[in-house]
Parts: C-alpha cells; sequence; structure tokens
C-alpha cells in the first residue's frame, strides 16, 4: 500500500488519540477536585443546587442544604467545589467588596457640590415656584367655549343615525 491511502487513517488515529488525551485530563482533574474537598466547603452538584460539604466518604458526600436538610450525594455529582466568597455570593447574596469606603458613589449630586451654591441653589428653587407657568392655554371667557361644544353636538348625533341604503353594500362578494 502507498503511504498516501495510509495518511488519512494515520491522522484519524492521531486525531482520537488526542480527543481522548483530553476528556482523561478532564476527568483527572475533576476526580481531584472532588478528592479536595473538606467539610464546611461550598460545592455545587451537576444538577445546579447549592450546599455545604459536611461529611465526606469514599463514594458519598453528606451535604447540608439548610437547616435540617441533609443530603447524601455520589461523589460523581459534585459539579464544582467553590471558594468561600464564591459560595457566599452566590448563596447569601454578600458581595466581597475590595475596594475601599471611600470610593463609594453618592445616590445623589448634593453632597458634591459645595453648601454655598447648595443654598443659592435652594433659594432659586423656592422663588421659580412662586412663579406661575404659561402652558399656553388663554384665559377668556368660558362661555364661548360652551357654545362651541353645544353646536358640535347637534352635528355628532346626526352623524349617529344610520343611513338608509338600498342592500347594496361596497364589500367583496
Amino acid at each position: 500500500m502507498s503511504l498516501v491511502t495510509l495518511l488519512p487513517f494515520i491522522v484519524l488515529i492521531g486525531a482520537m488519540f488526542l480527543m481522548t488525551r483530553s476528556a482523561k485530563k478532564k476527568q483527572q482533574q475533576a476526580a481531584d477536585m472532588r478528592n479536595q474537598m473538606q467539610p464546611g466547603s461550598g460545592v455545587r452538584t451537576i444538577g445546579g443546587m447549592y450546599a455545604t460539604v459536611k461529611e465526606v466518604s469514599d463514594d458519598t458526600v453528606l451535604l447540608d442544604a439548610g437547616p435540617g436538610v441533609d443530603l447524601l450525594f455520589a461523589k460523581n455529582s459534585i459539579g464544582a467545589v467553590l471558594t468561600d466568597d464564591e459560595y457566599n455570593r452566590i448563596v447569601h447574596g454578600i458581595e466581597h467588596d475590595l475596594k475601599s469606603d471611600s470610593d463609594v458613589v453618592p445616590d445623589d449630586a448634593s453632597s458634591l457640590t459645595d453648601s454655598a451654591a447648595a443654598d443659592d441653589s435652594a433659594d432659586e428653587a423656592a422663588a421659580s415656584d412662586d412663579k406661575s407657568v404659561d402652558l399656553g392655554k388663554k384665559d377668556g371667557p368660558d362661555e364661548a367655549q360652551e357654545k362651541d361644544a353645544e353646536s358640535e353636538a347637534p352635528q355628532a348625533e346626526a352623524d349617529e343615525e344610520p343611513k338608509k341604503t338600498d342592500g347594496d353594500s361596497d364589500a367583496k362578494k
């Protein structure tokens, strides 16, 4: 046989070897992670449940899922062992803030301005509340508006009356 006909088979066997090697490597890493579990560490199961490890044996893990809820799982069902910060962030909603408290942004901008400017702006705001705002409405007698409304009412009633037809309609047949 020639080398050209054997080349596809050699490439296929090489690819299969590389794929099985990477899968074995991932399995080994997962086994090492599961063997490093200790009581008190937070874990996530492959089903997505978060719990705390209570006891570890050869093939099983006893998890504390809540007050009075102890669950027995196979070691293979542990998807990830979490750090304390990550577990508290996910389960309890506690954010570990690495920044100092001086970097906190205030909710409003009033604390960012000096007090003299704040007093002046407060006085201006109080003065502007006293002025009336023109919204474009003309002040005029309400009688003229009432007369216009009365003259439109009979026209609306006339439009509402049904019109008599011969029975022909413009609808498609």
